[in-house]
């Protein structure tokens, strides 16, 4: 049971409302995390224009799913874990990548090195080391698409933190996130 209440989708606020029957004409549902967020609509609001925004970066869709799926894999978001795992396989991740990217593991070396860095952003709260960043930067990345993967990092950091903090009902084919995360 959730304990931050979803909002009614058929009977949301007045600013609201707008935001969900967007997310319904695109996606054909309101997924609970969204209509959870709706208790709020500036941070739902703020919450989809990140996305969209983060969608333009340079890094592939792929890549971003694996990011969100390695944080959401160490911050244990069953929420994330399911709906990432769905959004990956539309963006053309397998199985097996989707497993791997949620133990934090990836195979290819340059995804690997993304993943490795937005877990030591995690880990070690932003304050990576000076070997961490040359790592990344040594994998072919450069300053923008370090900036993009810092920014895609903390907003899956901030879902898993929301849906962690509302015990958000898994709307998506739920999956196992591997014990040795």
């Amino acid at each position: 049971m959730p304990r931050i209440q979803p909002v009614d989708v058929d009977q949301p606020s007045a600013e609201a409302a707008p935001l969900l029957d967007g997310l319904q004409q695109k996606l054909g549902r309101v997924p609970n995390i969204y209509a959870t967020m709706a208790q709020a609509p500036a941070v739902l609001k703020g919450a989809l224009d990140a996305t969209g925004t983060l969608g333009e970066t340079s890094l592939s869709g792929a890549l971003r799913e694996q990011i969100a799926l390695a944080v959401g894999g160490a911050n244990r978001c069953d929420y994330c874990a399911a709906a990432h795992t769905a959004i990956g396989k539309m963006n053309g991740l397998t199985d097996d990548q989707t497993q791997a990217a949620l133990a934090g593991s990836a195979d290819d070396a340059q995804a690997q090195a993304a993943i490795t860095f937005a877990r030591a952003i995690l880990d070690r709260e932003g304050f990576v080391t000076d070997d961490q960043l040359a790592a990344v930067k040594a994998a072919g990345f450069g300053d923008q698409q370090i900036v993009e993967i810092i920014a895609v990092t903390v907003f899956n950091i901030f879902t898993n933190y929301i849906n962690h903090i509302a015990e958000t009902t898994v709307d998506f084919p739920e999956v196992q996130i591997p014990e040795t995360v």
